[in-house]
This record gives structure tokens, sequence and C-alpha cells, in this order.
């Protein structure tokens, strides 16, 4: 390996891979690094993955660059680790993914017909990767780690794969009101645990009925924390040209602010009309 490839700007992959391997070298590495476990970093991983969508979100393309080399490094990290326990390396991986790519997409690199929709191709991607996992139970495979509510839509769409769904959403909304009902008597005579059940059940409830309505439960709850801090900072501006703080208002006050804000929000975007 060239000695100056570390400070090669043009190195690329093999730059990175080389930067991961002395930041791991046991004698002369980075303590921090060396001491990482894959459990330890898989929380950095989640959080860079994050912040790649956050960039996404506000469209900060100069800051998507640097958060897709995040992204990437935590890759180059899990992969380095393997290697140093003999379980696999980057070029493991990079094969992996590849193989992966080319067999889920014969309409692109095999004699498939690309003559389908996107939903006919989501279809498809979703045989191969049964026929991949191979006998398994339905639910097998979605993983753990994955936001609660995005969890929640893949467990019910694979259960309607084969048939466990309600047909119609007045059935879902029906359920819903059932749900509440239950969380309303858990709260008057159950404990904390059972009250805390019968939420998760109303949450679970609720994001069955984004996936029927076709609204992603987490981009929707996404947009309404963004509006929640939209409207409060507007609480909290209103009472600064006033001399005050949310610490020394009162509720009345400040729903008074809020419903101000709410009003001149819909002025100024009106709701679209056919």
């Amino acid at each position: 390996m060239p000695p100056d490839l570390i400070h090669d700007p043009d190195g690329g992959l093999p730059r990175l891979r080389e930067i991961m391997r002395r930041l791991r070298d046991p004698d002369t590495g980075c303590p921090w690094d060396v001491e990482q476990t894959f459990a330890t970093i898989a929380p950095y991983t989640i959080e860079e993955a994050y912040e790649v969508d956050d960039a996404i979100q506000r469209g900060a393309w100069d800051e998507l660059r640097g958060e897709l080399g995040d992204l990437l490094f935590q890759s180059v990290f899990h992969a380095q680790m393997a290697e140093d326990a003999g379980l696999f390396d980057l070029d493991d991986v990079l094969r992996t993914i590849s193989d992966k790519m080319v067999t889920r997409h014969p309409h692109v690199f095999g004699e498939e017909s690309r003559d389908k929709s996107a939903d006919q191709q989501t279809a498809d991607w979703e045989t191969v990767k049964a026929a991949e996992r191979g006998p398994a139970r339905t639910l097998d495979g979605v993983a753990l780690g994955l936001p609660a509510l995005m969890r929640a839509v893949k467990l019910q769409k694979r259960a309607a794969r084969v048939g466990f769904d309600w047909p119609r959403i007045d059935e879902v909304i029906d359920k819903i009101a059932e749900e509440s009902r239950e969380l309303a008597e858990a709260r008057d005579t159950l404990d904390a645990q059972d009250v805390a059940e019968e939420y998760g059940d109303l949450l679970f409830v609720m994001a069955n009925l984004g996936r029927h309505l076709k609204v992603d439960p987490e981009e929707a709850l996404r947009a309404a924390n963004a509006k929640f801090t939209r409207r409060f900072n507007a609480v909290e501006d209103a009472l600064a040209a006033r001399g005050q703080t949310p610490a020394d208002s009162d509720l009345s006050e400040m729903d008074a602010i809020w419903n101000a804000a709410k009003h001149a929000e819909r002025q100024s975007n009106p709701p679209k009309t056919d």
C-alpha cells in the first residue's frame, strides 16, 4: 500500500479503507476506535442514516455530501470490525450487494421485460426476496431495529400478503374506536403497564389506517412534528415581542397565539381544491 495513500485526496474507497484499518490498528490506532464493537457502533449508524434523511428533507445538498460520507464510513467501520474478527471483509460486502442487485433486477440485467409498472416491480422484488429467504414464517426478516411505526407497517404488509387484513377502511376505523375505548377503560381501571399496552395497540391500528389510506405514518408524523415546531416557535416569537416567555405566560394566552398562527398559516396556504 503506498505510504501516502492516506493523504491522497483522490484515493477514493481504498483511501477510506486504509484510514479505517489504521484507526483500528491495536498498536498504533485510535483507542476509541479500537474499543468499539458492532453493538456500540450500531446506534451511530442509525443516527447517520437519519442525518442523511434530515439533509434531504431540508434540501441541504452541500450537507448531504458530508452526511453520505458519514454513512459510508459506518459501513466501512462495520466491515473492518468483521475483518478483524475473521468474519468477512469489505470486498465480501461489495460482492454481496452487487450480486443481490443483479439478481433482483432481472428486467435490467437479465432476460425479463422492462415493460412493467413500479408497483409490479415492487411485487416482483418481494417475490425474489421471499425465494431467497426460503421457507420461513410470514413475519420473519422484518428488522427489529426499524422505527416502530415503520416496522408496524412492514409487519402489516407481510400479513396482508397472506390475506390477514381488513378489506375495508371502515373496519380499520371501527377498530380504532374499539381500541380507543379500551385505552380509556384501562386508564381508569388498570395499571401503567396495561395502559401502555392498550396505547401500543391503538398506535398499531393507527399505523394500519395509514397503510390503508396510502399514507406513510412515519412521514405523516414527521410533518405533524414540523408543524407543531413551526407553530410553537410562532408562539414564542409573539410572546418575545411582548417581552414574555412561555414560562411566564398561561395556557389560554399561548393557545390564543397558537390559533392565530394556525389561522395565518391556513390563509397563506389554502387547501387545494379541484
